[in-house]
């Protein structure tokens, strides 16, 4: 199971508290991680990728190990303790204004 760990106003839509777990099968990656986060929260679709083009949205963040993997290619495979699911998956909604 990997454990993914949403933003307050992404738990809130999902109704859930605390980290999630979802199941991927195969190479553990961003894509993988956020499809069966959306899958298993529907009212979730399009708050981190834009539903059309599967681009993360410009105020979201993802991170593992300490890594900000925002600009990754999001079907590179996350660090083995986010897949093996001893570290979490970060989605971060970043601060924006000045």
């Amino acid at each position: 199971m990997i454990r993914v760990v949403l933003p307050p106003h992404l738990r809130s839509l999902a109704k859930v508290t605390g980290e999630v777990s979802v199941a991927v099968a195969g190479e553990v990656t961003q894509r993988q991680v956020l499809d069966a986060v959306e899958e298993r929260y529907p009212m979730l679709r399009g708050t981190m990728r834009d539903r059309s083009t599967g681009q993360r949205r410009a105020l979201v963040r993802f991170f593992a190990c300490s890594e900000d993997l925002s600009n990754e290619s999001p079907d590179a495979p996350l660090p083995e303790p986010v897949a093996s699911g001893e570290e979490p998956f970060l989605v971060v909604g970043a601060m924006a204004g000045g």
